[in-house]
């Protein structure tokens, strides 16, 4: 294993914003290794050689037990869901109990993702990534505890879901940190994009590993067993050298740990149009959309005449998952989008039209593939967006703008029940669900706006500087 030393990188440039391709900013900045550039700082006068950048990030063994470890984590989160939301509505047949569920999850990543960020800041990730894995740990085994004793009441289920919620938003930040830790710059597209696609595959294989432990074990030992799942993650990080600081410059400035210094991120980061329009782009995404498709499946399902669950349901549940992942296997193994403000966007805008199309179809078969081109698409965009946030971000504030980032593409998920879900129970899920995907299209395309002006006023600004040498 490599000394702490040893894996600090040389300072490396940093342009302010990146918004069209990527070759309107220099390539030091995002380490495509494939251009052949000199990296600044790099003394050594050497010229990087071209190399493969296809699944560039699997290179690295850390990384891959990292993405294994965030992988099993995330199916153990979908394995709880599955177990506890099924005995819920055997426990209390409560619709308000279920809608809580959902809003409990979100809520912590709204209020306390920059906070949480934070955290990740000013502390070692390893342990804060530990914290939250103990969390989660915890309230899977308090589960097993309230079904073992039949002692469950609304209360317990409210707390117990709240705790859940926290576990997941504090684990976000410090996430993202330690990736960044692991491969470095030059890798961290690839690595963003791999570990998204690795939760998605979490999210794919929750259902059917928690569903087997439901028949199997039953949902006491089954929710039992699911602490162990947790497990490989949380003792990985007590082997490991990474800190989620490792490349940061030695005596930086680490922030002051206070809700108020949580929340100036904004205006700290309010000259980068860049970041500013990504974290616009995952808010209004998760506001739009966001979690409320899940919850209406079994209504679209309906719709097209699929009343059983069996292979058809099964299928029609798992081709938006299945797509994420085969769209960053895809988009691995291709190379085809790098990282820049308008891939994100039309990513998005390939989303959203997807989402109108399957609101408006009748087709089985035309439904199943605009689920999975929408999987591929939402899993660019997302993964795409977050790479920037994490590469322009200031190193010693980069855990709190994460944190924003996270606050508001994950937070504001919980106000798609009012967007796509209450609003559907007036004018149809099939008409709220497409207004609101056209909608945010509409948006999307005001954001290109945005940042194409703002392209376009960095290049003059280039150019006038240049002439004025």
């Amino acid at each position: 294993m490599p000394a702490a030393e040893s894996i600090r990188p040389k300072a490396l440039g940093r342009c302010p914003i990146i918004l069209g391709a990527p070759r309107r900013c220099p390539s030091e900045v995002l380490g495509f290794v494939s251009t052949g550039a000199r990296v600044p700082g790099d003394t050594t006068g050497a010229e990087r050689r071209p190399a493969a950048t296809r699944f560039l990030a699997l290179a690295n063994p850390d990384c891959r037990r990292y993405l294994v470890g965030g992988m099993l984590s995330m199916m153990g989160d979908n394995v709880e869901h599955v177990i506890t939301y099924w005995m819920l509505y055997q426990y209390f047949h409560s619709p308000a109990l279920a809608g809580f569920a959902v809003i409990s999850h979100w809520v912590p990543f709204l209020l306390l993702s920059v906070f949480f960020g934070s955290l990740a800041d000013r502390y070692d990730c390893r342990k804060v990534i530990q914290a939250s894995q103990l969390l989660f740990m915890s309230v899977s085994a308090s589960w097993g505890a309230l079904f073992l004793t039949q002692r469950l009441e609304v209360w317990h289920a409210m707390v117990l879901l709240s705790l859940h919620g926290m576990a997941a938003a504090l684990w976000a930040p410090a996430e993202q940190l330690m990736l960044h830790d692991i491969v470095g710059p030059e890798t961290l597209p690839s690595a963003v994009r791999l570990n998204s696609t690795a939760r998605s595959l979490g999210i794919l294989c929750g259902p059917a590993v928690g569903s087997a432990l439901l028949l199997g074990l039953g949902p006491t030992f089954g929710i039992f067993a699911n602490v162990l799942i947790y497990l490989p993650l949380t003792t990985w990080l007590l082997t490991v050298p990474y800190t989620g600081h490792l490349r940061e410059q030695p005596g930086a400035r680490r922030p002051r740990l206070s809700l108020v210094a949580a929340v100036r991120v904004l205006r700290d980061v309010a000259d980068n149009p860049t970041i500013i329009a990504m974290v616009a782009l995952g808010g209004v995404s998760a506001l739009l959309i966001g979690a409320a498709l899940g919850p209406q499946m079994p209504e679209f399902a309906h719709d097209l005449g699929i009343d059983t669950a069996g292979l058809a349901y099964g299928g029609f549940i798992a081709a938006n998952a299945g797509g994420a992942v085969l769209g960053g296997i895809l988009l691995e193994a291709s190379g085809l989008l790098r990282p820049s403000a308008r891939t994100a966007l039309f990513s998005t805008v390939v989303w959203g039209l997807s989402m109108i199309g399957f609101a408006a179809t009748e087709s089985y078969p035309l439904s199943i593939l605009l689920l999975i081109l929408a999987g591929v698409a939402s899993l660019a965009s997302q993964s795409i967006a977050q790479t920037l946030v994490q590469l322009l971000a200031p190193p010693a504030e980069r855990g709190r703008v994460i944190g924003l980032y996270s606050m508001a593409s994950n937070g504001l998920k919980a106000g798609s029940g009012v967007t796509v879900g209450i609003l559907g129970g007036f004018i149809s899920i099939r008409w709220s669900l497409g207004l609101s995907a056209l909608l945010l299209c509409f948006v999307v395309l005001g954001l290109l706006v945005l940042v194409t002006r703002a392209a376009a006023g960095e290049a003059s600004a280039r150019g006038a500087a240049a002439r004025g040498r």
